[in-house]
């Protein structure tokens, strides 16, 4: 059977492609999708999500979540994604609505109707999941896994400290990182092994609209900042997906990660200790990625995606 997977994340360019890369995969089954203000606000990520599930051809219920963080003003990355969220790429109208109520609510609902079976996949800031796990403790307990696009064990993105999901919110990070479960981190210094260089770019070839329409606007928008210029863009979600597809694509350590929130300089930081003891280890920190792995298992994906698109 396949195994079900809950993605929360603000649609933004890869997210887009994390997306795709969970429909494509026949491993995979996606019971939903919601949405939280991060790369850009509220509005766009749940409109991106309802054009693109439209887009690909999907039947998945799409729920809005969060608006901004528990306690701060809002951050966005849209300097990175375009003021659409999607670097100026203008997909067909939504084929279908916003489910009625909140993501806070779908999380807890469709995890409690299906305990143990449900990978919560969070590759956005995490607004939603610590509410989520505040109002529903019994969460901890009912999912099948925690997975996370966020946080470094080295150096930020956003600052020279924090990767951009976390500072987004790190309250509620540091919520998620402390409510009892074990938190697989997909961080910066993982994702910075996948990166959509020429020769990556290449092997997209062949995937009419979707590569034409999307994959290769969206990456040219992507790999125009600064911090992608030179080695390609990092396609960061895709990479959280891809271990709820397969764990065997990844290295993990056990580790012990806090997340600080009152620091002037290092706000968002994920302070990651490996020489924790092992009562403290409340994560697994992924490390290393089997690139050609990742790689083939995404174009296959994007494959039976595109080809349901003809």
């Amino acid at each position: 059977m396949p195994k079900k997977v809950l993605l929360d994340c603000d649609p933004g360019i890869d997210d887009a492609l994390a997306i795709a890369y969970a429909h494509g995969s026949p491993e995979l089954e996606l019971v939903g999708i919601t949405t939280v203000a991060g790369n850009v606000g509220l509005d766009h990520t749940t409109n991106n999500a309802l054009r693109l599930t439209g887009f690909f051809g999907m039947d998945v219920p799409v729920v809005a979540g969060a608006d901004r963080p528990l306690v701060r003003d809002v951050v966005l990355a849209d300097e990175v994604h375009g003021g659409n969220g999607l670097g100026g790429v203008r997909l067909p109208a939504a084929t279908s609505g916003v489910r009625d109520g909140h993501a806070v609510d779908f999380i807890i609902d469709t995890v409690a109707a299906a305990p143990g079976e449900i990978s919560l996949v969070a590759v956005g800031p995490l607004t939603n999941v610590a509410l989520a796990v505040r109002k529903e403790p019994r969460l901890v307990e009912q999912v099948r896994e925690f997975v996370i696009m966020g946080g470094s064990y080295t150096r930020g993105n956003r600052t020279p400290a924090a990767e951009f999901n976390v500072l987004a919110d790190p309250e509620a990070a540091a919520v998620a990182f402390g409510a009892g479960w074990r938190t697989t981190m997909i961080g910066l210094d993982l994702t910075a092994q996948a990166r959509a260089t020429a020769a990556v770019r290449g092997r997209f070839a062949g995937l009419g609209r979707l590569e034409a329409e999307l994959i290769s606007p969206i990456l040219d928008f992507y790999g125009r900042h600064p911090q992608y210029r030179v080695e390609g863009p990092a396609v960061h979600d895709p990479c959280a997906v891809a271990y709820a597809l397969d764990p065997g694509m990844f290295t993990t350590v056990p580790a012990r990660v806090d997340v600080e929130v009152h620091g002037r300089f290092t706000s968002g930081m994920t302070v990651t200790d490996f020489a924790a003891p092992a009562e403290l280890h409340n994560a697994e920190v992924a490390t290393v990625l089997d690139t050609e792995r990742f790689w083939a298992s995404l174009f296959t994906a994007l494959g039976r995606v595109a080809t349901g698109m003809a």
